[in-house]
């Protein structure tokens, strides 16, 4: 039975005001009455808390009750679907998907085999290289040193399990390299063009119903701030690969692909949720918080891949205020 009434959590919340109100956009649309719940770290300085219907402070993701901590939640409000929007919190949320869906509650993730996948680079590329995505050369640092002489600089050096652009540099010899690092890193072929970013939506039966390209025009903190959508049908093809490549991917994810000047575009990350930029996808008519909230209420499916080209996000610092 179709539910016109739902509770929905947006975990981690902290600034994601827009992700918020693409869901309440959604709820109008399909005239569903929604109750936007959001819980973070310290819920009274998250603007997107602040704008939530209710919030509450959740435990760090690494805490050992942070997805039991969400679950009692679901189950005290009835909560029907949580979205999950960083990356550290999905692998928990996972591996507790059972425990949700005792208390009738749907987890925007996938299988924890594919974020087992997603949240470390290396793998990642190994996983797309086998499925005949192309990738960048990339290797962990400690087990390349003595090979770089057959690289070609210069090179990426990131975190294997990073996000948000954290610690990235751009490294021109081996006497840029650090001699120890606190955290496994890896080296990456240097792709010199263009930035995507390109967000997917997969529906429940595992089809890939939706693919839109952003070109990435400026970006702060790893986020666009400035982007345009553009059609790319190789970009379609990279996102039909991936799915191929990890089948239980579920929903929302969003990859990026440097369209490198000589070797062609090369996908470089996949985040297996909502990407920062996605109210810009939304926008430009590929509205996947409306396609999830049709699953999770049994409402008929209106996915479709029929978005605009050419629509611009410029974005602005706004304010929320208290008191």
């Amino acid at each position: 039975m179709a539910q016109r009434s739902l509770n929905i959590l947006v975990s981690s919340a902290g600034r994601r005001v827009g992700l918020i109100e693409c869901f309440r956009g959604a709820a109008r649309a399909l005239e569903i009455d929604l109750k936007v719940f959001a819980c973070d770290l310290d819920p009274d300085l998250s603007a997107a808390c602040a704008v939530a219907d209710r919030a509450f402070t959740a435990p760090p993701y690494d805490h050992p009750e942070f997805a039991s901590r969400l679950a009692g939640f679901a189950r005290e409000h009835d909560i029907r679907l949580i979205v999950p929007t960083i990356d550290p919190e999905l692998l928990p949320l996972a591996a507790a998907v059972d425990d949700f869906a005792h208390a009738g509650c749907h987890v925007h993730v996938s299988a924890p085999t594919v974020i087992d996948v997603v949240r470390d680079k290396l793998q990642t590329m190994r996983v797309l290289e086998a499925a005949a995505v192309p990738v960048p050369r990339t290797g962990m640092l400690e087990e390349v040193r003595d090979e770089l002489a057959h690289w070609h600089w210069p090179l990426f050096l990131k975190p294997n399990a990073g996000s948000a652009s954290r610690l990235i540099s751009v490294v021109r010899s081996q006497a840029d390299l650090p001699d120890s690092t606190s955290e496994p890193m890896i080296l990456q072929q240097y792709l010199d063009g263009p930035e995507h970013t390109v967000n997917a939506f997969v529906d429940a039966g595992g089809k890939l119903v939706s693919v839109i390209s952003h070109r990435r025009l400026r970006i702060r903190a790893g986020e666009v701030e400035k982007g345009v959508t553009e059609r790319h049908p190789l970009h379609r093809a990279m996102a039909e690969g991936i799915v191929r490549a990890l089948p239980a991917l579920r929903g929302v994810f969003c990859f990026q692909v440097i369209d490198d000047r000589k070797t062609g575009p090369r996908v470089i990350e996949i985040n297996a949720r909502f990407g920062g930029g996605y109210p810009l996808v939304d926008h430009a008519g590929a509205t996947f918080a409306r396609f999830l909230l049709e699953e999770v209420a049994g409402l008929p499916s209106t996915a479709h891949d029929n978005w605009r080209e050419g629509v611009l996000m410029l974005r602005y610092d706004a304010a929320v205020f208290r008191g």
